[in-house]
């Protein structure tokens, strides 16, 4: 059973910085493609951004230039840096493991969320 923890959020003013992590355990987190999602109230979980074993990214539009993620396979864990942050970045934000099954099947895992609220 694969297992996300997610750690880092909090509350930050505006134009501030925050880094998330995600720990992974249960699978071999060097072959999954791992991502960033968030949920703010009243709208639709979103991808932030995501990072294929091979380590190419891909990033919301919205957060194109602020946020970075990474990730160490040494450590099973996954980064989100947060920078320039907006009110509008404000959600709850949801690592998630791709773990492949095939060659053309993934079963997605979810994290708990951590909450991240950005102050005018």
């Amino acid at each position: 059973q694969v297992q996300l923890v997610e750690s880092g959020g909090g509350l930050v003013q505006a134009g501030g910085s925050l880094r998330l992590s995600c720990a992974a355990s249960g699978s071999d987190f060097s072959i999954n493609t791992m991502g960033w999602y968030r949920q703010a109230p009243g709208k639709q979980r979103e991808l932030v951004a995501s990072i294929i074993p091979g380590g190419t990214t891909d990033y919301a539009d919205s957060v194109k230039g602020r946020f970075t993620i990474s990730r160490d396979n040494a450590k099973n864990t996954l980064y989100l840096q947060m920078n320039s942050l907006k009110p509008e970045d404000t959600a709850v934000y949801y690592c998630n493991a791709g773990v492949p099954i095939s060659r053309f099947v993934f079963r997605n895992y979810w994290g708990q969320g951590t909450q991240v609220t950005v102050s005018s």
